[in-house]
């Protein structure tokens, strides 16, 4: 495969550093654990198809000491006995906030009340604008079909 164009934050250099900037106030304006965050990132990166981002995701979070077993488990982590409370909740809130259209309550109130029970209104704005960015990047890669280990 092929990519269609380069990524467009590389086309439109002046964006790269305001979603680099984004991207650092998201991941250090709060102390919801890495792990979790790259749990999340990998959830919405699968959902999408982003697999540009579900390998670059996994790598990173690999570098960060993230199991293979966890990283294999995602994508059914309802199932899987290695996610704590905490990140099912965000996991569950990552799925919601990703598929907005799939249903008419986008989030439902079960959804967030759990969230909420595990994290503070700080943690939760990261979450989910980490969220947020993660469907950023997942819709720049796939609209534009970068490869999966592809660089910048």
């Amino acid at each position: 495969m092929s990519a269609r164009m380069p990524n467009p934050a590389a086309v439109l250099p002046e964006a790269m550093p305001a979603v680099l900037r984004l991207v650092k106030a998201v991941t250090s304006g709060g102390d919801v654990p890495g792990s979790t965050l790259h749990l999340v990132h990998l959830r919405t990166s699968q959902i999408n198809g982003c697999g540009y981002c579900v390998v670059g995701g996994a790598l990173k979070a690999q570098e960060e000491g993230e199991t293979d077993e966890r990283l294999h488990a995602v994508a059914a982590w309802r199932e899987a006995p290695y996610f704590t409370e905490a990140e099912r909740a965000a996991l569950a809130l990552a799925e919601h906030a990703t598929r907005l259209a799939d249903r008419p309550d986008a989030v439902p109130d079960a959804v967030w009340d759990e969230a909420a029970r595990h994290y503070d209104e700080k943690q939760l704005a990261q979450i989910v604008l980490w969220i947020g960015v993660s469907n950023l990047f997942n819709r720049l890669n796939a609209t534009t079909r970068q490869p999966a280990g592809a660089t910048w």
